[in-house]
């Protein structure tokens, strides 16, 4: 008979003992799993391009455009929709996106490495904020930006981790939390650390006939706030994997969201995914938009609540929770609300506003069902429709029957 017990205690000790650090910047179709020219990765679980909403499908025209594969809106589309283009979730490839979490061939990623297990995960740069791809937004701009990215951020970033060899991400996220970070909606003081780490080893392999793109590359990652979230996503994603596939445990190792289906999977019930109609959120707009214009949520940076960090610890965010339309007392509400639901806490990300405890980590599906009481996701918010961008940001808890039938499921496999 397994030991559900001994098998979330076994789950939670390789989550917290996981040390992600970041080691190189390669290509997409060098490093990621699996990838080919015609994969196109996306964020949550397995879609089809006739499913897809709108962000989505707009930043898969944006990256068939980028890659050279499509010369007009109307050729990617007719593309996309050909069957000559396969679609696979990023998480399927040790890959997270953010948002609509398109990956290509040619972007330039992140890799992170699990010193502990040897285990890597990637996650494309971030593009900033505005009209970006991850947002579905596909115009000139747009393109343009992907491809000084892959042209000069990428190559000064690779150049500088290789001559560093390793930065420590788990220690930047310890320290970005006490300055009022929760690492999914607001990352600006690991960004300012991250820049501050990495500056010197940017000058330090400085190519004189480059310093124009040079100076570029370090003034788009010192005014980019969401610098660092790609490196606390490849962080958890890579954490979590070290908890997969653990017999018995009920622990959640993804949530992840598509803008049509919300899904998870749980430690002991393999790579099966638990999936239901994403959720519209609640959302604070950016001036010009309705709430009509709000997509369903999405995006894969619910790694972020997964991992402990993100919604679990918006009591060491007050800016954000502002930012989002809720109140300090929301926001330590929340975070209250999750260690209910959890395995632990965090030994090394603490929240001073609740005398240093760890942030709760390692949601638990048979609480979630059993306390009647959903994680909670603070996120950013794409329009529904494709070419447009974010319109706002928000606050979502995620549908509770995706863990109903996980527990269902999780019964079935070990009631004996």
């Amino acid at each position: 008979m397994v030991d559900v017990d001994r098998a979330n205690e076994q789950a939670l000790k390789k989550l917290l003992e996981a040390r992600p650090f970041w080691v190189d910047i390669q290509p997409a179709i060098e490093c990621v799993p699996g990838m080919k020219k015609n994969l196109i990765l996306h964020a949550g679980p397995p879609i089809t391009w006739e499913r897809m909403c709108g962000p989505q499908r707009g930043a898969t025209i944006g990256a068939l455009i980028y890659e050279g594969m499509a010369k007009s809106v109307e050729e990617a589309e007719e593309l996309a929709a050909s069957g000559e283009i396969e679609y696979d979730p990023c998480h399927h490839h040790d890959t997270v996106g953010p948002m609509a979490g398109i990956v290509c061939a040619s972007m330039p990623m992140i890799v992170t490495e699990d010193e502990v297990t040897g285990k890597r995960a990637y996650q494309s740069l971030n593009e900033g904020i505005g009209k970006v791809l991850r947002m579905g937004a596909y115009d000139d701009e747009v393109i343009e930006r992907l491809k000084w990215m892959e042209r000069v951020l990428g190559p000064v970033y690779q150049k500088a981790i290789r001559k560093a060899g390793k930065i420590d991400l788990k220690n930047i996220m310890a320290q970005a939390i006490q300055m009022g970070d929760e690492l999914h909606n607001r990352s600006r003081a690991a960004s300012y650390i991250l820049f501050t780490k990495t500056a010197p080893y940017i000058l330090e392999t400085l190519d004189q006939n480059k310093l124009p793109e040079t100076i570029e590359a370090l003034k788009f990652m010192e005014a980019n706030i969401h610098t660092f979230l790609g490196f606390a996503m490849t962080s958890a994603k890579v954490s979590l994997m070290a908890a997969e596939d653990i017999e018995g445990s009920s622990m959640v190792t993804i949530m992840a969201r598509n803008g049509t289906d919300w899904g998870i999977q749980v430690s002991g019930l393999g790579k099966q995914w638990f999936t239901c109609e994403s959720p519209i959120p609640d959302v604070l707009l950016f001036p010009g938009f309705t709430k009509d214009d709000v997509g369903r949520d999405i995006g894969d940076s619910a790694i972020m609540e997964t991992y402990g960090i993100g919604g679990a610890a918006i009591a060491a965010a007050p800016a954000i929770i502002l930012f989002v339309g809720g109140t300090y007392d929301l926001a330590v509400s929340k975070t209250m609300d999750m260690y209910e639901i959890t395995l632990g806490e965090n030994n090394i990300y603490q929240i001073p506003s609740l005398d240093f405890r760890g942030t709760p980590t390692g949601i638990d599906i048979i609480k979630v069902v059993k306390k009647n009481l959903p994680p909670f996701i603070d996120t950013g918010v794409a329009h529904k429709d494709p070419g447009i961008g974010q319109v706002g940001a928000g606050l979502c808890d995620a549908p509770m029957q995706v863990f109903k039938d996980a527990v269902v499921a999780f019964a079935k496999k070990y009631s004996k």
